[in-house]
């Protein structure tokens, strides 16, 4: 890890802000893995983000409208999420979001896997194949081939795909944070 903990004593006023609102939903939103440590510091993006509160309150801001205005059903948003998160080879963006694909999205353990090893699971609903199409051409870098944009466009609206594209953005976004301040898997013990 590149940049400290920040518990909550040491907070700026500013930082402090950002601090109340993120650890609120969090504490709501974010269950199954370690985001807040004993200490009361946040780990993930969110310690990067508290460093730099101007940046990092414009992001949390699209972070929380992408999931508030959410019209893709949550098996699927997890998906984009974890083709995201593998193919930067996030560690805390993989670990994050298979607690939450596996509570909140009910996936299986089967399919998950085959998605953080980087490949398509062949027991994938229509929708889940399109959204994940979608999000392996994004990441794949260049202009997203016509076929899977019309098909997911098709599948969930126009809303849906550009929440999609939105979402593979948002969270190449994380991913670089986290790779670049080497925010990495929490221990156990810090919890």
């Amino acid at each position: 890890m590149r940049l400290p903990l920040i518990p909550p004593s040491k907070l700026t006023p500013e930082q402090r802000a950002l601090y109340d609102d993120m650890k609120a939903s969090i504490s709501s939103d974010y269950q199954g893995f370690i985001s807040v440590c004993t200490d009361g510091s946040l780990t993930g993006p969110w310690n990067p983000w508290l460093h730099w509160p101007k940046v990092g309150k414009a992001t949390w801001d699209l972070s929380k409208q992408l999931t508030a205005t959410s019209t893709l059903p949550e098996h699927c948003r997890q998906i984009v999420i974890l083709v995201t998160g593998a193919h930067f080879k996030a560690g805390y963006e993989v670990y994050a979001h298979v607690a939450l694909a596996q509570k909140a999205a009910h996936l299986a353990d089967d399919v998950i896997s085959t998605i953080i090893s980087g490949q398509k699971p062949s027991r994938l609903s229509r929708e889940q194949g399109l959204a994940y199409d979608a999000a392996a051409a994004l990441v794949s870098g260049g202009t997203m081939p016509e076929l899977p944009f019309r098909l997911a466009k098709e599948a969930f609206g126009a809303n849906g795909v550009a929440e999609l594209i939105f979402l593979v953005g948002m969270y190449s976004n994380v991913s670089m944070i986290l790779n670049g301040f080497d925010m990495g898997i929490p221990a156990p013990d810090r919890n």
